[in-house]
């Protein structure tokens, strides 16, 4: 607390009441861009004790907490300045919200007085009902006395049921508030169990049960929440219990290590196509598995489902649920565990030799397009180095974002461990990747291996010099094929100008990390690839490799091209 000379009073104010109480909470990193009004108290929290690191922008900042909330289970803290910045991490806000991450945007703002009759504040705007429909709560503090109050229910709404993201708007004017520090103190709040657990009930773990037991060709679909739930050896223990095949979406991968003999990655075609239950843990039937419906799941109305969600909304989303199991994570599965005690039967072996063989068949026609040691690389080469890398480095932190880079890289780098692969989620937005690779070295003290597309690295790119000011471990690889897709497009106009998909032939960004301090790389094979990533990981220095990939490699919108609409008239043509 701040102590003033007040006669014989110890006075505070809402700079040191807000500060204190993050800290209370367990909160010791911010992230965020300074300036008005919300410069000193980044200032005073880091003379407090926090950790505060400065971005260049603020999407990027809000994109580091957000993976901040994921990797810890306590939510990420954004710090924003009024209207333009606030608006700036919305974007990342929202994000989190969609992809389940807990994470608190706090931005400074304008008078209430002067907002409401709209009389030209400086950066005015009305944040909180801006905020309201992209989030999953949003509160305003007037008071000093009440920033313990808005702090707890930031947190708890952040944690609760389903995580998500929560805006708290903080008036210039609340941080010069003045107030008796012993009443300051009594005001704050330490939140208590914000994540209660959700004990599934006893006749849906039956059921559940029930049905998978019945299952012929079952699959077990791990998502992210999952890997958000930290219950790593109960879900490993029930997956090995069940027999049955599973399948890692992106961010779940290293759940059981990719290599496990009953995963399916390698077979995911397969698998989807060709089960008769599933199994979903953590994951959602959205568009990342076709909504279960449609050719990819073969025949999906002589499926059945079970889903494990917090959300009882979450059923009969997309299609309809057999068995929903309404609970967190943890208890569902180890309330499953309870359930199968004693003798569990074994997957059926002819549906298990099949996905065995199905996988085998896919990773020995994958191999030899890994191996290949071309200049200029393709995606398969330059990926192949780096699946080595993370084989041989597997606590690595692995942050990944592109087109071809990001669809790629999902089924062919290998992950071992837990919370090791980040990368776009639900919406895959672009952008994330030097905010989550930040986030992911302060919060874990990991080497971090970002590898981006060029296109997409020019979202987020100036966080380079971040990177190089905190001396972060991180090493970022941009796979540089001269544009969006490939170089190789050109205007069909004619003309001077380039095609809208094409960037400055042969750029060199790892140029860029000279110019803040750190390493450079240029690497035009796939073993100069990987010679130059170990050494980046092994000094732990903020390192930049230009990964000069084909122009001509490369496919329209990387697997989801189907989303992609095509011109009628074009067809025609």
């Amino acid at each position: 607390m701040a102590a003033q000379a007040a006669g014989e009073q110890e006075l505070t104010d809402g700079f040191h009441l807000v500060i204190e109480a993050l800290k209370l909470n367990g909160i010791n990193t911010i992230y965020g861009v300074p300036g008005i009004p919300i410069t000193d108290l980044g200032r005073m929290a880091q003379a407090a004790g926090m950790r505060v690191i400065s971005f260049r922008h603020e999407q990027n900042a809000g994109n580091a907490a957000a993976i901040a909330g994921f990797l810890t289970r306590k939510p990420g803290i954004c710090l924003t300045v009024s209207a333009p910045g606030f608006l700036n991490g919305l974007t990342a806000l929202a994000n989190a919200t969609t992809n389940c991450f807990p994470m608190i945007l706090i931005s400074g703002s304008s008078e209430r007085e002067i907002v409401d009759l709209q009389q030209g504040d400086y950066e005015e705007m009305d944040q909180l009902a801006v905020a309201r429909p992209l989030c999953k709560a949003a509160f305003r503090v007037l008071h000093a006395a009440d920033i313990g109050i808005g702090v707890a229910r930031a947190m708890r709404a952040a944690l609760s049921g389903r995580p998500g993201g929560v805006y708290l708007d903080l008036p210039a004017k609340l941080f010069a508030q003045v107030l008796n520090a012993e009443t300051g103190a009594g005001s704050l709040v330490k939140v208590v169990d914000p994540a209660p657990a959700q004990i599934p009930a006893p006749a849906a773990v039956k059921r559940a049960l029930d049905v998978l037991r019945s299952a012929r060709r079952p699959l077990i679909i791990l998502g992210k929440g999952a890997a958000y739930a930290q219950a790593d050896a109960a879900i490993r223990a029930f997956v090995e219990k069940s027999g049955a095949p599973f399948l890692p979406m992106s961010m779940a991968k290293g759940l059981l290590p990719d290599t496990h003999p009953q995963c399916a990655g390698a077979a995911r075609s397969t698998v989807l196509r060709d089960c008769d239950v599933v199994m979903l843990i953590g994951a959602r039937l959205n568009w990342l598995l076709s909504h279960g419906k449609g050719k990819t799941w073969g025949e999906p109305h002589a499926k059945r489902f079970i889903q494990i969600d917090i959300e009882p909304k979450e059923m009969d989303s997309n299609v309809e649920i057999a068995a929903p199991l309404v609970g967190d994570i943890g208890s569902c599965v180890a309330a499953l565990l309870d359930g199968m005690e004693g003798k569990w039967p074994a997957s059926p072996a002819d549906w298990s030799e099949a996905v065995r063989t199905k996988r085998e068949e896919n990773i020995a026609k994958m191999a030899p397009r890994l191996m290949k040691n071309s200049a200029p690389m393709d995606f398969h080469g330059a990926l192949g180095a780096l699946r080595t890398v993370i084989k041989s480095r597997p606590d690595t932190i692995l942050v990944n974002e592109g087109a071809n880079t990001l669809d790629l890289a999902r089924g062919i780098i290998d992950m071992y461990q837990p919370r090791k692969r980040l990368d776009v989620g639900t919406w895959g937005v672009m952008g994330i990747g030097m905010g989550y690779a930040i986030a992911a070295a302060i919060e874990t003290g990991n080497p971090v291996l970002a590898v981006v597309g060029d296109s997409a690295f020019g979202f987020s790119g100036m966080e380079v010099e971040t990177i190089c000011r905190y001396q972060l471990p991180v090493c970022v690889v941009v796979f540089n094929n001269n544009g969006i897709y490939r170089g190789t497009d050109v205007n069909a106009a004619g003309g001077t100008d380039p095609a809208t998909t094409v960037f400055v032939k042969d750029a060199r960004y790892d140029r860029i990390a000279e110019a803040f301090g750190g390493a450079g790389g240029h690497a035009t094979t796939p073993d100069e690839l990987a010679r130059a990533v170990n050494k980046a990981i092994e000094l732990r220095r903020p390192t930049l490799i230009n990964a000069v990939i084909d122009p001509a490699a490369g496919s329209e919108s990387g697997r989801i091209g189907n989303l992609n609409p095509q011109s009628v008239l074009k067809k025609r043509q």
